[in-house]
């Protein structure tokens, strides 16, 4: 089935003369008034304000463990949308692979040739009885099985058949690797089981044109990190696509993050929304908090802005002093002159979200991407992985890309190399996430109330979620 048909029932935007109209809004300054008061102002795309009623319905918690919602999900979700399988420079050469498991299904994505197009996903399983062609990545000038010997070529055509004369059924010209659909935006090579499905230029809605001010193209992959959750998947998303648990999960960062004050956008169509962030000015509930005290509490917890003391002078904002170092290092690690770079791209948390599971985040500050996939066949347990992409140089050179570490169920996000101080904050929700999975199943209720604004991210995807799951 076309998944061009599933769209979600989305509210209309609200007038932009009165941007919060009938949705809750924070009474403190907004995030316009911040980013328009910037010294350096920001991309319009992110003057754009698009607040929308999701409406006030409970949210079922059966969607969250039950393995028959599960087993939908699998056939109405994760083989009906497109999903990022690996970025471009995981695969630079001729023969490179990678592999991309969600829930059953198995693809081998394959660099076929030099083009930027000559990319391929081969269905990982061998068409003789069924074995796993590959487990991970790595260089290889044909896709062999290791238990009987059978091999395809990177064209996936069939290239080696032992004892042929025993397989007379066989016609050499048919017998070749089944594929996938392959896209390729912002240097991520996407994925779709769906034969019929959309094209990707179209799913992908609004998302490129609000792109083509952050270039994720000029980007290399430096951090691949990943966790073993013990949790749904869509509850490891949620938690990551809205700012009103930070009082309570990271009291550390109201002194420099304004928290309930945060935007939230709904776009066009079912697959978009995004949040931003803004850092260097504290929560509303600290009130007018000293300068110098918002630079002070973010040089401690943001290893980035470095040990050298920045002094705030009179008339001097913390926000525009910690954008001002954000720019230096920015400059000084890739030899590219960043000193026009926005405020907000500086130091602000600006992040999207592509249904069903990506995160790719906008801006310099928070070079993040997020993908969320469930762990097997385990309605209660998923991976979330973390990718950090930094700029490439000048010359368009990079270091060598950085390679997955996923760590188990029980480990810290310290355990994955270059995390950083970022492992602070994601060990903090990790455990919140172990809270929410079991007070789920102790629940006499049956549904999650949510706010109408603050979670207006996560309304907008579960509409979109209940649209798919209905074309089943």
């Amino acid at each position: 089935m076309n998944t061009a048909t599933a769209t979600a029932t989305v509210a209309m935007p609200v007038s932009r003369k009165n941007p919060g109209g009938g949705v809750p809004r924070s009474p403190a300054i907004s995030v316009q008034e911040i980013l328009r008061s910037d010294a350096k102002p920001p991309p319009a795309i992110l003057l754009v304000d698009s607040p929308r009623d999701m409406g006030r319905d409970d949210v079922s918690l059966d969607r969250y463990y039950t393995k028959d919602w599960h087993d939908r999900e699998v056939k109405t979700v994760w083989q009906k949308t497109w999903q990022m399988a690996c970025r471009l420079e995981d695969i630079p050469e001729v023969g490179d692979t990678e592999v991309y498991d969600i829930v059953h299904d198995s693809l081998i994505i394959v660099r076929t040739g030099t083009g930027a197009t000559d990319i391929r996903a081969y269905v990982n399983s061998c068409l003789h009885r069924g074995t796993i062609l590959r487990t991970e990545g790595g260089n290889v000038r044909h896709l062999k099985c290791p238990v009987h010997g059978l091999t395809w070529g990177l064209d996936g055509k069939l290239a080696g058949l032992p004892c042929a004369w025993d397989f007379p059924q066989i016609d050499r010209e048919k017998f070749c690797l089944p594929e996938a659909q392959v896209g390729v935006w912002g240097g991520f090579v996407f994925i779709n089981f769906d034969a019929n499905c959309e094209p990707l230029e179209s799913y992908l809605e609004c998302l490129p044109e609000h792109f083509k001010a952050f270039g994720l193209e000029d980007r290399y992959k430096a951090v691949h990190g990943g966790k073993i959750l013990p949790c749904n998947w869509k509850l490891a998303q949620e938690a990551f696509m809205e700012g009103f648990h930070i009082a309570a999960t990271h009291p550390q960062s109201v002194e420099y993050t304004a928290d309930t004050n945060t935007q939230y956008d709904v776009f066009d169509g079912r697959h978009v929304n995004r949040f931003i962030m803004p850092e260097g000015v504290p929560s509303p509930a600290l009130g007018n908090y000293p300068q110098q005290k918002i630079v002070d509490a973010m040089q401690r917890d943001i290893e980035f802005y470095g040990k050298r003391e920045i002094k705030v002078k009179e008339g001097e904002t913390a926000r525009e002093k910690i954008a001002e170092r954000a720019r230096e290092r920015f400059s000084q690690s890739t030899g590219r002159d960043f000193s026009n770079l926005s405020t907000s791209e500086a130091v602000d948390l600006i992040q999207y979200q592509l249904f069903p599971n990506l995160g790719p985040w906008a801006g310099m500050a928070t070079p993040l991407v997020y993908r969320f996939r469930p762990n097997g066949d385990n309605p209660e347990e998923c991976i979330m992985e973390i990718m950090m992409l930094f700029s490439k140089n000048a010359d368009g050179t990079h270091p060598p890309v950085g390679k997955a570490t996923i760590v188990g169920i029980n480990d810290s996000w310290h355990k994955v190399p270059g995390m950083g101080s970022a492992a602070d904050v994601t060990d903090q929700d990790t455990e919140n996430l172990k809270r929410i999975q079991r007070g789920i199943r102790a629940s006499k209720k049956p549904g999650a109330t949510m706010s109408v604004y603050q979670e207006s991210r996560i309304r907008h995807f579960h509409k979109t979620l209940e649209a798919y799951m209905a074309l089943g």
